[in-house]
């Protein structure tokens, strides 16, 4: 007996905490879920691995691998087999079959990729230098430093799920039109993990250090805002607070989620909220950053 959860049909950030709280909201949570993605008319990079997230979540809690009913819809369907979804979704999900894998999307900077390992991250920074050097540069208007930066905060972010996590995690970018709050391209770049997230990693030394009490909500705002580590090495934990720093000359996004909180850096243009708590409890982190098209030319 399978317990089927309708996802959204649009299916962005907003979306994925409509769904995570459709599958944490029902009795039966040790049944096998079945995700009813059939209604899906748009998806956006993080709501493609929010997926793959939600899934995985799914088979650690009960043990059994879930289903998913794909798109109805021909464009949907087409765009998530070419940013190589089903490749990743077959080591989460029970999949009747995988269809071949076409070619890639000409606007996807990164396409569906797990991160296992440091080769993982190695193999998908080294792979998108010509990509960002196409896209960032000549697309978006970002000077050429800037790929070199992107790379160095690609790099930081995924090797926090290997440091962190103690979890498969997935990394997924394209750009596309933000027609909805900017008027402009973008680059998103889309992170998760469903491993042990901020609480787990860095929660027990935070109160040692603290002598307070924590939460998600207070042990983001150490990671984020201050740069704490659960490691005593001088220097460790800036990662995050270098990847803000450099959101912030970009005037973009980035928003970090873990346990039952989000923390963002949001800009003049975006209507999110700096700090979330009470959201519904998801493990691991989940992190998305958005680059929007420059204004001016020439800043580095």
């Amino acid at each position: 007996m399978s317990r089927v959860v309708r996802v959204p049909a649009t299916l962005d950030e907003a979306a994925f905490e409509v769904l995570i709280g459709r599958v944490r909201s029902g009795d039966d949570e040790q049944a096998r879920l079945l995700l009813d993605a059939r209604a899906v008319r748009w998806v956006s990079p993080y709501g493609l691995i929010g997926l793959l997230a939600v899934g995985q979540e799914a088979r650690l809690r009960t043990g059994l691998p879930p289903l998913i009913e794909p798109p109805r819809d021909a464009e949907v369907r087409s765009y998530i087999n070419r940013m190589h979804f089903w490749t990743a979704a077959a080591d989460v999900f029970d999949l009747k079959a995988v269809p071949p894998r076409p070619p890639s999307i000409t606007d996807a900077l990164i396409e569906v990729t797990p991160i296992r390992s440091h080769e993982d991250v190695h193999s998908v920074v080294e792979g998108v230098r010509e990509r960002a050097q196409r896209i960032l540069h000549r697309r978006l208007g970002y000077p050429k430093p800037a790929v070199i930066h992107f790379s160095v905060m690609l790099s930081e972010v995924c090797q926090n799920i290997l440091e962190h996590a103690g979890s498969i995690g997935w990394v997924c970018a394209q750009r596309y039109r933000w027609k909805r709050r900017l008027g402009r391209d973008v680059v998103v770049l889309a992170v998760m993990d469903v491993g042990v997230g901020f609480e787990g990693s860095l929660g027990a030394e935070h109160a040692r250090r603290t002598g307070e009490s924590w939460s998600a909500a207070s042990v983001l705002e150490a990671a984020f805002l201050r740069g704490e580590s659960r490691f005593p090495d001088p220097g460790r934990g800036q990662g995050l607070q270098a990847i803000r720093s450099q959101v912030i000359k970009w005037n973009g996004v980035v928003r970090i989620r873990s346990g039952d909180a989000m923390i963002a850096r949001v800009p003049e243009w975006d209507d999110a909220v700096p700090l979330q708590t009470g959201l519904t409890r998801f493990p691991g982190a989940q992190v998305l950053i958005v680059l929007p098209e420059r204004a001016g030319r020439g800043e580095s």
